[in-house]
């Protein structure tokens, strides 16, 4: 489901290979598209489980409520790439956090204490000025990163906030996603607030398989998902995040403002989810695929009969 990444990159070595990677799922993005239906609306999804659930939410949304073809191209890759084909019309529509969008889009920084409402209205803004995009209402949760360890090492060392880690980090190695570790809202910055040093660079991972990396001991912290429905049911435990340095990430649908001016029928879909999925919610539908291995097609279909959207 995700791509596989192990070993160091770092430099020139790693930026070369996010070209690489960028160049070819772009190709295959153009590719796929040609001349299609204006009643086609295509959407996309970054390459984790939380998005291929939320993007098959949308489609299920927009087909039961409009005439509209709905075509998925999910598992496209990062931020970055989903953003590119978004902008340039090769999707219409995704979703995004309101954190990530403001942090490694915009490379803006919130303020301090900035709230929930604020940061969405300050992406909601650039985004309709930059790009021509909308920033849709929030589904109703935050998706922040989640700093895990294992729940033994949690009771035994008396771990509960990051803060509590910096006497240990020099003889952990840390696991983290490509993105994360080039973002910039992730591991560099992270890890100057509060100032963690761990034993050598930190292992580059498929999001895929950080939770097997930190269970069979390869690592000893990753950087996960809050709605990550694997961490309660592998016994891990999610650390605080004492100092606040990450901001808010809502999940909101981003869509094209020329597709939603053609047909806002896709509007009136999307925005009835608005508010309508709970932290645990989302985090229930992440276990049913990532913990009960159940198509993701089927989970968001049960979760909408369950809502009556």
């Amino acid at each position: 489901m995700r791509r596989r990444f192990s070993g160091k990159l770092c430099g020139k070595a790693f930026f070369s290979m996010g070209a690489i990677l960028f160049c070819v799922f772009f190709s295959m993005i153009a590719a796929g598209c040609g001349t299609r239906n204006e009643k086609t609306i295509i959407v996309g999804s970054k390459n984790f489980t939380e998005q291929i659930v939320l993007a098959e939410l949308f489609a299920q949304q927009i087909e039961a409520h409009s005439a509209l073809h709905v075509e998925r191209r999910v598992n496209l890759g990062g931020t970055f790439i989903c953003h590119q084909a978004l902008i340039s019309g090769k999707i219409d529509l995704y979703p995004e956090y309101t954190g990530t969008a403001l942090t490694a889009i915009l490379k803006d920084s919130p303020g301090v204490d900035q709230t929930a409402s604020q940061t969405f209205r300050a992406v909601q803004q650039e985004y309709r000025g930059r790009f021509n995009v909308e920033v849709m209402p929030p589904l109703g949760f935050n998706n922040t990163f989640a700093m895990v360890i294992r729940g033994d090492d949690a009771e035994k060392l008396h771990l509960r906030k990051i803060s509590d880690v910096g006497q240990y980090a020099p003889k952990w190695r840390a696991g983290f996603g490509y993105e994360f570790m080039e973002r910039p809202d992730g591991y560099r910055g992270w890890a100057a607030a509060y100032g963690l040093q761990f034993a050598g660079e930190p292992k580059i991972l498929d999001l895929g398989l950080l939770y097997r990396a930190l269970a069979d001991h390869q690592v000893d912290l990753v950087a996960g998902n809050s709605t990550d429905g694997v961490i309660t049911a592998l016994g891990m435990v999610v650390l605080e995040d004492d100092r606040h340095y990450f901001p808010p990430y809502e999940a909101v649908p981003l869509v094209r403002r020329a597709t939603l001016d053609q047909h806002p029928e896709v509007g009136t879909a999307l925005g009835a989810l608005a508010g309508k999925i709970s932290e645990e919610e989302m985090r229930r539908m992440n276990y049913a695929v990532d913990g009960e291995h159940r198509d993701p097609a089927d989970v968001a279909r049960e979760f909408r009969i369950a809502k009556r959207f």
